[in-house]
């Protein structure tokens, strides 16, 4: 016997509402995920404590649960990840991070990975890139004990138009620590393509226009329209960046051509920082991307609508714990490379725990009273970004799927696969 049971009219009606606001929600995954913030901070408490009017809240398309995906190297622990598409599997891609170090002795892990169950995970046991130690002699008074180093630090692995590349912090013969790059191709096995001799295949350290800073990291490359390539050092106080070498050698500081220009639209979007314990660090690696769809006819690259882009982060250290918060920044791909927009406001990666959470339990200590009282949330530091589908490089489209890469509290690693176009709903133009 069939038993039925008579539900009301308006309970009907709600259960539609909820399944249709679900579809308008998961199913368009190119849509502006940030409408609907508060609707999955309701029904999804794992989306951690975020406001659509604080933060763009972005989704993985392809996790069950479109929250982000964790990175397994196995046995051994890890941060600060890098991904990257294999250049002849399918479905497979390179990932790269800093094995957790356990004295002075630094180096990064890498191995092919594939998703199991929503996890980025080895396919084989990960090894150590073979990186050599560098050494220098400009680590002194408070310094010196960076001289103890030994390898690689923080690792960006990264695509250019052509090749990837990989650069990495370690001792400089300019300053006390200094960034280095090398042909990626190099350090692991990649036997179909040529690797030129004047394409970084041995590690060349990295200069910069004077003055050097003790400690640089962070710096990316970009290529403009041409393919000429560049080096970024700084974002604030100012830009900073100058045309590359294949010896590692820079031209001048190209910023000072638009610095008028980008000084206004810095003060206009970039987050104000506190006097202390805030700061502003470049992040990423940069990409290029044209500002249509791919499959859009109407679309053709140009110099109005392509342009190179990467993360930079609001830091804040209240309570001995750091919290980044990822912002976008497009700069034109010709010269003098103005800046062409910024965030408005950072973007949350779903599945992030929030303040709510009690992630973090601030240590207590007189130093407290000299702080404002935060609460804490999860602190997670992008890292890289790639494009997932193998054979692109450098440049992509608004609909296309991209890779962001993160390390959480510094000691696991996790990335999300979002629609590029996510990330820049809202955006400032200069």
């Amino acid at each position: 016997m069939l038993i039925t049971i008579k539900r009301p009219a308006w309970l009907l009606g709600l259960s539609v509402f909820f399944i249709f606001i679900t579809w308008q929600t998961y199913g368009r995954v190119s849509s502006n995920w940030s409408e609907h913030g508060q609707f999955f901070n309701s029904f999804f408490p794992g989306s951690g404590a975020f406001s659509s009017k604080t933060h763009d809240v972005v989704f993985s398309s392809s996790t069950i649960n479109h929250e982000y995906f964790m990175i397994d190297f196995g046995d051994q622990p890890a941060r600060n990840p890098n991904i990257i598409p294999h250049p002849l599997l399918e479905e497979t891609w390179i990932v790269v991070a800093q094995l957790i170090p356990e004295s002075q002795y630094y180096a990064e892990l890498v191995c092919n990975a594939m998703f199991v169950n929503d996890t980025l995970q080895c396919i084989n046991h990960a090894v150590t890139l073979p990186i050599a130690p560098t050494y220098g002699d400009k680590c002194v008074d408070d310094l010196a004990y960076i001289t103890l180093n030994k390898g690689p630090h923080d690792a960006r692995v990264f695509h250019g138009p052509n090749s990837p590349y990989t650069i990495y912090g370690s001792n400089s013969k300019f300053t006390c620590f200094g960034q280095w790059i090398q042909d990626f191709r190099s350090l692991i096995e990649w036997e179909h393509e040529y690797l030129h001799n004047d394409d970084f295949v041995q590690a060349t350290e990295l200069q910069r226009p004077p003055p050097y800073h003790d400690f640089e990291k962070n710096w990316f490359l970009f290529w403009s329209r041409d393919d000429e390539v560049y080096v970024h050092y700084d974002v604030v106080p100012r830009r900073v960046f100058a045309k590359l070498e294949f010896d590692g050698s820079v031209g001048p500081d190209l910023a000072v051509a638009t610095q008028g220009h980008d000084e206004k639209c810095i003060e206009k979007y970039m987050p104000k920082i506190g006097p202390q314990l805030e700061s502003i660090h470049q992040a990423t690696n940069s990409l290029s991307i044209s500002m249509c769809r791919r499959n859009d006819r109407a679309c053709t690259p140009d110099e109005s609508n392509t342009f190179i882009f990467t993360i930079f982060q609001h830091k804040t250290y209240f309570n001995f714990h750091p919290i980044y918060e990822p912002y976008v920044m497009l700069f034109e791909q010709i010269a003098p490379f103005a800046i062409h927009a910024m965030s408005k406001r950072p973007f949350w990666i779903h599945g992030r725990k929030g303040a709510d959470q009690d992630v973090h339990q601030a240590p207590t200590s007189e130093s407290d009273e000299l702080q404002p009282p935060v609460v804490q949330g999860e602190m997670f530091y992008v890292t890289s970004m790639s494009w997932k589908t193998r054979g692109q490089k450098y440049h992509g489209y608004i609909d296309d799927v991209l890779f962001v890469a993160f390390g959480i509290e510094d000691e696991k690693t996790g990335g999300i696969d979002v629609v590029a176009g996510d990330l820049l709903h809202t955006l400032g133009t200069c």
